[in-house]
């Protein structure tokens, strides 16, 4: 594997590669990030990810600057999974200048769910994609499906910006006990570790109702939320939206989506399953 610092060098490395398949994150690698890495691979492309703390999508207050960076510990496993390119670009070498002109996320999408509770966040998130895809200009981008809301808004940008890359999502990999792989997990106390699954069992009861025919939505949500918030919880949102659209889901809904944001202390975890109505349990 190549691992490459700068923009010129990232050039350099993709001038005879032909037709990529990226897999952009942010690092601090696990096994859900190891598998995105195998479903590009999957296109047979040669496979490039990034590796990039991106200051504009964290909010004041949040944890950028404890974010972890793991350089060493995260080119091991790409190039165990099989990745051709690593780009580890420094904050400079992505913004020489302050990033004046960004893309602005349409408020009905940008303030809803996480970005009620993050502003400015997927602004911050499609305009660093936009400026990885101008620089990799990959075929196809993998994303992975426990940033559901992300993963819709990178197909909104691609589809309104005519990008030519195909976004392949990639399934949420859990532990054992259901907790969603994710690079924040590492902030958990030990106790708090036996209790975050809750968030993912919480979800599944409001698939299941879903599933056995339940038809009021924020009822179950509403309902999740108090459970939640009596077990330790702070609870930002549980909410039952329509897969394809993230608007509120109705009759003609085909799939839904079951999305949960919740502080465990300081540590917010997000998870979600989406499914058809008309799927068999």
């Amino acid at each position: 594997m190549r691992l490459v610092h700068t923009i010129a060098d990232l050039r350099a490395a993709l001038a005879n590669a032909g037709d990529t398949a990226f897999v952009p994150t942010m690092g601090n690698l696990h096994a859900g990030h190891t598998a995105l890495v195998a479903l590009a691979k999957r296109t047979g492309l040669p496979v490039v990810a990034s590796l990039f703390v991106n200051p504009l999508q964290f909010g004041a207050g949040e944890d950028y600057e404890r974010y972890p960076r793991t350089l060493d510990a995260d080119c091991e496993k790409l190039a165990a999974a099989g990745c051709d390119i690593a780009f580890a670009p420094g904050v400079a070498e992505m913004y020489p200048a302050p990033q004046t002109f960004t893309v602005q996320v349409p408020a009905t999408l940008a303030n809803d769910l996480c970005g009620a509770f993050r502003p400015g966040h997927f602004d911050g998130v499609a305009t660093v994609v936009l400026k990885l895809f101008n620089l990799v200009r990959p075929r196809a981008a993998i994303f992975g499906k426990k940033d559901f809301q992300q993963l819709f808004v990178i197909r909104e940008l691609v589809g309104q910006f005519n990008l030519p890359v195909d976004i392949l999502a990639g399934e949420t990999l859990r532990e054992p006990d259901g907790l969603a792989m994710s690079s924040r997990n590492g902030y958990l106390s030990p106790v708090e570790r036996m209790q975050a699954p809750q968030l993912y069992r919480a979800l599944v009861t409001v698939q299941d109702a879903i599933r056995a025919g339940e038809r009021d939505y924020e009822t179950l949500a509403a309902t999740t939320r108090r459970h939640l918030s009596m077990a330790g919880w702070r609870v930002d949102y549980i909410a039952v939206r329509d897969a394809d659209t993230l608007g509120a889901a109705g009759p003609d809904s085909a799939r839904v989506a079951v999305l949960g944001a919740a502080w465990l202390g300081t540590t917010r975890l997000i998870d979600n399953l989406d499914f058809g109505l008309g799927e068999a349990v």
